[in-house]
């Protein structure tokens, strides 16, 4: 049995906890080490195969005309506002040196020549895109290969690069580019501490000690740098996408602390009925860590479900973040438990600070010394719960209209990829943005390339030059460059929208659907639209259309697992309409945030955004398995209960108010987690960080402390329903529970559910 597992391993961990700890700390040094021998940076590869812009790359790395590579582009204007280029000899004379030394960079195959355009003329400069029509700003592109071939080290060269011409020339540099959207580190750092140090404030008032509030911090920083130098040695064998370590730092503080705080608070109680303190870890490890066990594992599932929508980058993602939640568990059970057989006995009393705050209350000090704290504690939530249970019609539709209404946004949910223009001023992509769309247009700054391959028809490339340029959407073709050696041509077009603008995605679907289809006919020739914005466009297409498989495979599983869980037909149903209610609620608050932009300032947003296409699978599979935390930790004592009494209504008052506190704690410090993080500059940050925490928010408040005990009232004794027929094929192995569970940690006999 999975109880009998846990509490030998708790207990053992709980006698000898000197060694389990010095077992860590080998553990964290050897991945540490690993990371900085062979980890590697993390790169984002926004691809997947079968994609027509995947087509098109691969038409160009066929002709080998470099476009099938980074590309970064460093744009200037003169520092005297009214001097333009065409006048000011000693900005162009700065001009021509810049484009130098930006051309002997390493890895760089060419630059474009702003200077050279100048001084064959006014209008060709202007049409050939490199200085703006007013003389007053120019963009050097500068071409790299493919990213496999690049790293970090050549972004830091050209941020260092600007940061040195800044101080020596006459002119404002900026610089943008995929090449600082593939190898930016990401944000965090700053979030995390914050994160952490909310937590140790929520985890101090919960249980007035500092003590017991460092033991869940000291646990998940451990299984943090664990599990990030364990990313980070990933990252050396595969492209690991950068919104990993920052996600899975939100992720892995989020559940380490909170599966720590579930397995502390069931062994204070331990020690409160005068259990030792091995004995009480180990029966906390084997009573609260199963929940935990259980809802990590769902967690890991979930995540690793997002490999249905054969996204490469987010299937490596979904495995990295993956990795950080199974080192939480693993630490939840083995090291946690030796830190509370290494704090004694003073993990059941109050330091002096808890003391005081304490006694402030009347009456409060008493209740505490009193074996039955737990209890005395849960008073006003069991007020609240029997409140519910007696009217739970209107709490039911109160609250499930709630959560509807908050739902209703998400049918004008848009999926892209926010352009460096959401970016804070503060970043230089953003004022590099900001010059190139004013200079040139707002499609400047999203490029199309369009790949042919012309074999059979000679005459085709005229007829897509024509056809492109007479599209609505397009507002200028660049010359086309074909290969003499393939003759396979490029062409680079640019829209007259932004990148991250509803209208460029309409124009990549006609110029596929109707534009080139029509200047091509039936011939052999083909052609294929390609470039960064069309990449970003064919993953969020690709990632909707495999949404609704995805969620009806993850419900599917977490019904089936709840429903061995539980041994019940209707509580794993419940759970998860619930959870779906959420989740969706969340996706609504999201949506009128970045796309409505109500209350986007209080999180530093500067402009509306699109809700980034693979944000909302990854919030799904990681949401609906950190809910099953809570709801395998509420549905289990609410179970013991019902074990014990063989009465729902007593089982729903005491289970859920006995549990309350925790989760509200718990949910309280996921919250500050995820919320430190929503206030980071990139925008895919705050839509996780925002997203996550909202999402627990209700889940741990409206729909633990109003639906579930609304609804499982309604439902009565019909919650534990579970056929005779089917309850014989489930198995009571290490996932099913049955009564002997209780007997493996000591617990009082319970009498047998009976299956009706």
């Amino acid at each position: 049995m999975l109880s009998k597992a846990l509490l030998r391993l708790g207990a053992s961990a709980a006698r000898h906890p000197w060694r389990v700890i010095a077992a860590w700390l080998i553990a964290a040094t050897l991945a540490v080490l690993a990371a900085i021998a062979f980890g590697g940076r993390t790169a984002d590869s926004m691809t997947a195969p079968g994609l027509d812009s995947q087509r098109a790359a691969e038409l160009i790395e066929r002709a080998g005309t470099g476009q099938e590579g980074m590309t970064a582009q460093v744009v200037v204007t003169p520092l005297d506002g009214a001097a333009t280029f065409f006048d000011d000899d000693g900005a162009r004379t700065a001009l021509t040196r810049l484009r130098a030394e930006v051309k002997r960079l390493p890895h760089v195959l060419g630059t474009s020549d702003p200077a050279g355009a100048l001084d064959a003329g006014g209008d060709t400069a202007v049409r050939g895109g490199l200085v703006s029509a007013d003389g007053r700003i120019a963009v050097v592109r500068v071409q790299y290969p493919d990213q496999s071939r690049l790293s970090a080290e050549d972004l830091d060269a050209l941020v260092g690069l600007g940061d040195r011409l800044r101080a020596e020339l006459p002119l404002r540099v900026e610089m943008g580019g995929n090449l600082f959207y593939a190898f930016s580190d990401p944000d965090g750092g700053v979030s995390e501490l914050i994160g952490l140090l909310a937590a140790a404030v929520i985890l101090f008032l919960a249980f007035g000690s500092l003590v017991a509030a460092a033991l869940p911090i000291g646990m998940a920083v451990f299984g943090l740098t664990v599990g990030v130098a364990t990313m980070t040695v990933l990252a050396g064998v595969t492209d690991v996408p950068t919104f990993a370590p920052v996600l899975g730092s939100m992720v892995g503080l989020g559940v380490g602390i909170d599966y720590a705080l579930f397995v502390l608070a069931r062994h204070r109680e331990y020690l409160a009925g005068g259990l030792d303190p091995h004995e009480a870890a180990g029966r906390a490890v084997a009573t609260a860590g199963r929940p935990v066990v259980f809802a990590g594992g769902t967690v890991v599932v979930s995540i690793l479900g997002l490999a249905v929508a054969n996204v490469p980058f987010m299937t490596v993602g979904g495995l990295a973040v993956s990795i950080v939640v199974l080192i939480m568990v693993l630490a939840s059970v083995t090291l946690l438990p030796a830190f509370l057989g290494a704090a004694g006995p003073r993990l059941g009393r109050a330091g002096r600070i808890g003391r005081a705050l304490r006694t402030r209350k009347p009456g409060r000090l008493a209740r505490r010394r009193h074996p039955a704290a737990g209890a005395a504690h849960a008073a006003g939530w069991r007020r609240w719960i029997g409140h519910v249970s007696r009217h739970p019609v209107p709490y039911a539709v109160g609250a499930a209209g709630l959560l509807l209404t908050a739902t209703l946004p998400v049918l004008g949910l848009r999926v892209g990829l926010p352009d460096d223009g959401s970016l804070p001023h503060s970043r230089t992509e953003r004022r590099a943005y900001d010059l190139v769309a004013e200079g040139f247009g707002p499609g400047t700054n999203g490029p199309l390339v369009i790949a042919a391959d012309p074999t059979g028809d000679p005459g085709v490339l005229d007829r897509l030059v024509g056809a492109v340029a007479a599209d609505p959407g397009i507002a200028s073709v660049a010359p086309t460059h074909i290969d003499r050696a393939t003759g396979i041509a490029t062409l680079v077009v640019f829209p007259t929208t932004s990148p991250q603008d509803k209208a460029t995605a309409d124009t990549i679907a006609r110029l596929r659907t109707d534009v080139l289809p029509t200047a091509i006919g039936h011939g052999p020739a083909r052609a294929h639209v390609g470039g960064a914005a069309a990449s970003l466009s064919d993953v969020g297409r690709r990632t909707s259309e495999r949404l609704p498989v995805f969620v009806a495979a993850v419900l599917a599983m977490s019904f089936l697992l709840l429903m061995l869980v539980f041994r019940s037909i209707l509580v794993p149903l419940k759970a998860v309409l619930l959870n779906l209610l959420s989740i969706g609620a969340a996706y609504g608050i999201m949506v009128a945030v970045f796309q409505w932009g109500w209350g986007g300032a209080l999180i530093g947003l500067e402009a509306t955004v699109p809700i980034v296409s693979f944000i909302p699978m990854f919030l799904f599979a990681i949401l609906f398995g950190l809910s099953m935390d809570y709801e395998v930790f509420l549905l289990s004592r609410v179970r013991e209960e019902y074990l014990r009494t063989g009465d729902n209504g007593t089982a729903i008052v005491e289970g859920v108010s006995r549990t309350a506190r925790i989760i509200t704690s718990a949910a309280l410090i996921m919250v500050a987690v995820f919320l430190s993080f929503a206030v980071a500059d990139d925008p895919s940050t705050k839509m996780f960080g925002l997203g996550l925490a909202t999402a627990i928010f209700i889940d741990a408040t409206v729909v633990r402390m109003v639906l579930v005990p609304a609804t499982m009232t309604l439902l009565g004794r019909t919650n534990w329903w579970l056929p005779k027929w089917l309850d014989r094929m489930l198995p009571r192995g290490p996932v099913g529970t049955d009564d002997t569970d209780a007997e493996s940690t000591g617990e009082a006999p319970r009498p047998r559910l009976v299956d009706r």
